[in-house]
């Protein structure tokens, strides 16, 4: 069933998942904050700073007008940084107020908002009210956009309290190479999705530093174990963290140079300085706040996450990251687990 559905974020995951929904068949509006990507797409159909040599279907149109992409659409997926999606979302909501449309809300970004703690998708039902919205369903999962381009095999998690909902947004996605499994535990697949990146950083880290194979294994189980604890803290379900937006994700991201985060703990490993890094990296680099954001939220639940604090220490505290791998080996025996 062909859907009208706006993409909101032209960067390479927000890109690249428009084209899959352009020839899925659907009618896409791809929005993007700046013209001249916008005439880009339009007129080269083509988005070289976040996808190099790869040309977007020809029928897939770019909006720098808000208003206009999300004019009678049936979905709106957000795939903006998770710094602007209180933003993007408020201006959403202020079309939507003037139009009566209630689409369902989709979001494929990956963080923590700093400040508040809170998941991406309580940001969005906070500034789009119920009534200018339907149901709230979260996509995550192991993927990259420069292996989804290629049509590389994907699988990933549609999340959401309302199971009709999310069965849309796996119906309006599904294809040969894309696919797409259900899933209600939203707190779940949001926590996997915005911790696995601290993981990365450090995963990046220990191979700047040289470490070998043990120690990344090490690093990903016992990171992993650390999501969990504060996810079932916070009221995920313990499951969720061995599927695709879990262990599958933590895998993609802490192992490929596709990963910005893998990257950005490499070139911390290998010497350089945390803003050389983020002036170079060019795209987001969301395990950087989010070290924050888990950092203090642990705090709050008093969750024990050491990999977390290691890394909060070395981003902002100026650790040498030489010295926290020591640390982190000389602490106190204990159970694996508890």
């Amino acid at each position: 069933m062909t859907e009208k559905i706006a993409v909101l974020g032209a960067g390479s995951w927000g890109s690249i998942l428009a084209n899959l929904l352009d020839e899925n068949g659907n009618e896409v509006r791809l929005w993007s904050y700046s013209p001249a990507q916008v005439a880009e797409l339009n007129d080269h159909h083509t988005n070289e700073r976040y996808v190099h040599d790869f040309h977007y279907s020809e029928s897939l149109t770019a909006y720098s007008d808000l208003a206009a992409a999300l004019d009678g659409v049936a979905a709106i997926l957000f795939v903006v940084p998770t710094k602007a999606i209180r933003s993007v979302a408020q201006q959403v909501a202020a079309v939507l107020a003037q139009t009566g449309n209630r689409p369902i809300i989709v979001h494929a970004s990956k963080g923590l908002e700093l400040g508040t703690h809170k998941r991406l998708s309580q940001v969005l039902a906070e500034k789009i009210p119920a009534d200018l919205r339907q149901a709230i369903v979260v996509l995550s999962g192991p993927s990259h956009a420069e292996e989804v381009a290629k049509r590389d095999i994907t699988l990933i998690t549609a999340a959401s309290e309302d199971d009709d909902a999310a069965k849309l947004v796996q119906d309006a996605f599904m294809n040969d190479y894309f696919r797409i499994y259900t899933n209600h535990d939203v707190i779940g697949v949001e926590l996997g999705a915005a911790l696995k990146n601290i993981i990365a950083l450090g995963a990046g880290a220990l191979h700047g530093l040289g470490y070998g194979d043990d120690a990344k294994a090490a690093l990903m189980t016992r990171g992993l174990a650390e999501i969990s604890r504060l996810g079932v803290a916070l009221g995920a379900e313990p499951l969720t963290f061995i599927g695709l937006s879990g262990v599958g994700d933590l895998i993609v991201t802490a192992t490929s140079v596709h990963s910005r985060n893998w990257r950005a703990g490499n070139e911390l490993g290998a010497g350089q300085d945390l803003q050389t890094v983020i002036d170079t990296m060019g795209m987001v680099i969301e395990g950087i706040p989010s070290t924050k954001a888990a950092y203090e939220l642990a705090q709050q639940q008093n969750i024990e996450m050491p990999i977390t604090e290691a890394i909060y220490d070395v981003l902002y505290k100026g650790a040498d990251i030489k010295e926290v791998i020591p640390q982190l080996m000389r602490r106190e025996g204990k159970p694996e687990i508890q």
